[in-house]
């Protein structure tokens, strides 16, 4: 089954966003939604629950977005979240909302979450604004956590982007720390490098299925993905095997980070 891992919601335009959203998660067997981090006037977790409760589909699975140092980060606090809201994970945008990833608070949460089995997904990457930290958005910050919390199931978002060989090396050091292949169809020689240097430090295993939508859909990124090879084949590059590229895509993403689909019956 091809897992999502990585989608948002625009809810400032919701009738669109639910139109368009819900065709794309048919294309894929499900799809997972990260909360846009909160603010004062807006709760985008329960934005989420709701619109979750709403859709007639077992194939979306919600993440929460937590600010350490604004919102509970006990295991009180995130069991609201997953018994009230309906959500089963917990996304985190250190770099956007200018927190160290190792932060005090940071840390209580991670543990709370290890004690939960709620996966946890640093989004400290991408499109960042000019007030973001970037040094906050580099994976190696992400080494601390993993040491202290073994047994927590991390996803380093959109590859670390643009700290790749980070992210690189803290998928090969730690076993429950995973990178999230999200990536823009149109950035082939980005694409490569970063697939072939996955393949050739045989860490294709670590990477999960995503599209980063709305930016691009999972239908674009699968078809870019499988067509990789064919767009550098008139020259003498290594290839990547096809076969290692699909296991990719077709990977058991909620087998690994222990969640299951909803149940809509």
């Amino acid at each position: 089954m091809i897992v999502d891992c990585h989608t948002h919601l625009n809810f400032d335009k919701e009738e669109i966003a639910t139109a368009e959203y819900l065709a794309v998660c048919e294309t894929v067997g499900a799809c997972i939604v990260l909360a846009g981090y909160n603010n004062e006037k807006v709760d985008n977790n329960k934005k989420l629950s709701e619109y979750l409760l709403k859709q007639n589909t077992n194939k979306i699975i919600g993440f929460a977005s937590i600010d350490p140092t604004l919102q509970p980060v006990g295991t009180s606090g995130l069991t609201g979240l997953t018994e009230k809201l309906g959500l089963s994970g917990i996304v985190v945008y250190c770099s956007a909302c200018s927190f160290h990833p190792c932060h005090s608070r940071a840390m209580r949460l991670y543990q709370a979450a290890e004690e939960l089995g709620l996966p946890v997904f640093f989004h400290n990457s991408g499109h960042l604004k000019s007030n973001a930290v970037l040094d906050y958005a580099q994976p190696y910050l992400l080494d601390e956590i993993a040491r202290t919390f073994s047994g927590l199931k991390m996803i380093i978002g959109s590859m670390g982007r643009p700290f790749y060989e980070q992210t690189l090396a803290m998928i090969a050091k730690h076993k429950n720390v995973y990178a999230d292949l999200t990536i823009k169809s149109t950035s082939l020689w980005q694409i490569y490098n970063i697939v072939i240097q996955a393949h050739e430090q045989s860490l294709m295993e670590k990477l999960l299925f995503g599209s980063g939508f709305p930016e691009t859909n999972p239908s674009q990124c699968i078809e870019t993905l499988l067509g990789l090879n064919k767009q550098f084949g008139d020259t003498n590059l290594p290839a990547v095997p096809i076969g290692s590229i699909r296991n990719t895509i077709e990977r058991d993403t909620l087998g690994i980070l222990g969640l299951s689909l909803p149940d809509k019956s």
